[in-house]
């Protein structure tokens, strides 16, 4: 195909999603307390969880984060501060509840490790980290990713880095000075839906730098076009979930 095929492609790809027909209605992020969206438990709740969102059913994931919030003896695990000070059994006995974590050791490690950086590079609120970087993406990312990588355990690798940020975009109330920033965030729904559209090459797609050059590839074709990257994410992830319906 010729970049205009392709971008004829992605607009009837787009066009699909705004009418409904890819599905999407309900998306695994919707399942959550409705915290008032500025509050520092809407930005905690929609930030623990997703370090441990690898490789896995996104809406199992946030369906059990619901029912440990909901649980008064589980519900600890959302405040920072709370964590710190529970041994690490009492951690992960919660954790894995309802399984939020699935990996009972690793996971428990990362969401400890994510709380002691909130608490101690953040002060205890996470709405720092856009406070700092002025509510630039770029910034953001190059703190999460190379500042401060091991403070971010699996939050600041290339596809969960820049899907936490469109999270925070769409859930909470933070505004970016450069929405346009936001890369997709490549599972491997969006990497499959990239090969069918061939943004990116079988080869490729099977290539231990995947997700770098699906970025990458996807930053190239959208350039001077009405679309940010961002907003091809969430019709490229329903899309190669429904198994490519027609469009």
């Amino acid at each position: 195909m010729t970049r205009n095929q392709k971008l004829e492609k992605i607009e009837k790809l787009y066009n699909a999603y705004k009418e409904g027909k890819l599905g999407g209605e309900i998306m695994p992020e919707d399942e959550n307390p409705s915290f008032p969206k500025n509050s520092l438990e809407n930005y905690i709740y929609f930030t623990l969880p997703m370090s441990l969102n690898y490789q896995r059913n996104s809406y199992k994931l946030w369906e059990s984060a619901k029912k440990t919030y909901e649980d008064p003896k589980t519900r600890f695990v959302f405040n920072t501060k709370s964590v710190l000070e529970s041994s690490f059994e009492e951690v992960q006995q919660a954790l894995i509840k309802y399984r939020l974590a699935l990996q009972k050791d690793k996971q428990t490690q990362i969401w400890i490790k994510l709380c002691n950086t909130i608490e101690n590079l953040l002060n205890g609120d996470i709405r720092n980290i856009f406070k700092i970087n002025n509510f630039d993406v770029n910034k953001i990312r190059k703190y999460m990713q190379i500042e401060h990588k091991k403070d971010f355990p699996y939050l600041s690798g290339n596809k969960l880095c820049n899907y936490w940020m469109y999270v925070m975009y769409q859930y909470t109330d933070v505004k970016y000075i450069n929405r346009e920033a936001l890369t997709i965030a490549p599972d491997i729904h969006v990497l499959r839906s990239s090969v069918k559209l061939e943004i990116i090459t079988e080869k490729e797609f099977n290539s231990s730098n995947a997700q770098i050059i699906c970025i990458e590839n996807w930053n190239k074709i959208l350039k001077v076009t009405k679309f940010a990257p961002i907003d091809i994410h969430t019709p490229l992830w329903l899309w190669g979930r429904s198994g490519f319906k027609e469009i």
